[in-house]
């Protein structure tokens, strides 16, 4: 499933090289904060009960020319994310990635500046982490798609891999400064498998942000 997903997406990060801009390609940078959580089902199949946490959001993005008002905006980011316990706040999941997000941008004229409206998948690959349990104990996740019992029983794991789509809504100034509501739906399962297990366990990553924007040319 990973190697598929990877593969389908730098196939579509390959083929923005080959469309015919109709104008300069531009280059941005965006920062900004995000509210994460990890929703999906515990290994009994009861829904998690978590609560978003903070965290921030930093990258480069490039913005190709397809036709009149749309472009595709492939872009590199680092992320952080996870999630707190309802019940028991000690309890914290923390991730970082490298996000690849390459989404289908309309950017018509409005007013001085310019309407933001955009979708498409991401891919993010994990580069750190931590769970804190309700002692505050800290341990580092390592990342691996299964693992042996034993494994299990030493560690505590994570995938490497997180794909998903994004959605953006943001308006631009005329000084190229822009501001956006990103959203983000996580639909791979980032909860390592054990072997001989058979359970329901399904972590997805979900939230939203703020950004803040600058066409750099």
């Amino acid at each position: 499933m990973n190697s598929k997903v990877l593969i389908i997406v730098l196939a579509t990060a390959v083929s923005t090289l080959h469309l015919k801009a109709q104008e300069k390609t531009t280059i941005g940078a965006r920062a900004g904060i995000n509210f994460q959580n990890i929703t999906g089902k515990d290994g009994a199949g009861n829904d998690l009960d978590n609560k978003m946490k903070a965290g921030i959001h930093i990258g480069l993005n490039a913005e190709v020319p397809i036709a009149e008002d749309f472009y595709v905006q492939p872009g590199i980011l680092f992320s952080t994310k996870g999630a707190k316990d309802k019940t028991y706040r000690k309890i914290n999941t923390r991730l970082s990635y490298l996000e690849i997000p390459i989404n289908i941008l309309f950017k018509p004229e409005l007013g001085d500046g310019k309407l933001l409206l955009g979708f498409g998948p991401y891919l993010g690959i994990a580069v750190g982490g931590s769970f804190t349990d309700v002692n505050g104990h800290k341990e580092k996740y390592k990342f691996a798609g299964k693992v042996t019992a034993s494994e299990a029983s030493t560690h505590i794991y994570m995938r490497p891999l997180d794909f998903g789509f994004n959605f953006l809504a943001g308006y631009e100034l005329s000084n190229k400064v822009s501001v956006q509501l990103n959203a983000q739906l996580g639909i791979s399962n980032i909860k390592t498998k054990v072997e001989g297990y058979s359970d329901k366990t399904k972590y997805k990553n979900t939230g939203f942000g703020i950004s803040v924007g600058y066409r750099l040319n």
